[in-house]
């Protein structure tokens, strides 16, 4: 790892977790990245994951946060889309 990026973990949830069929990814990504990086770059390798983009919401290190909150190396993010259920 460079110092121009990060190494992040990424904790996945219902609709992401379907998608990547895993809980967790750990991803590489450019220094000071915000937080809906991350969201931006699933959803590219999964398509499928573009009608969650707006209504994720995100969290690190178990913190809720705004989109736009830089990342650091070592982060734990969590990206939770809506669920259902009963």
């Amino acid at each position: 790892m460079s110092n121009s990026s990060i190494s992040i973990t990424v904790k996945l949830f219902a609709a992401y977790q379907e998608a990547y069929g895993t809980s967790e990814l750990v991803l590489e990504l450019p220094n000071g990245a915000p937080v809906k990086a991350v969201c931006d770059r699933l959803i590219s390798e999964r398509p499928e994951l573009k009608q969650f983009r707006d209504i994720t919401r995100y969290g690190i290190n178990l913190i809720f946060v705004e989109p736009d909150t830089p990342l650091q190396n070592g982060d734990e993010v969590v990206l939770i889309p809506p669920v259902s259920g009963g």
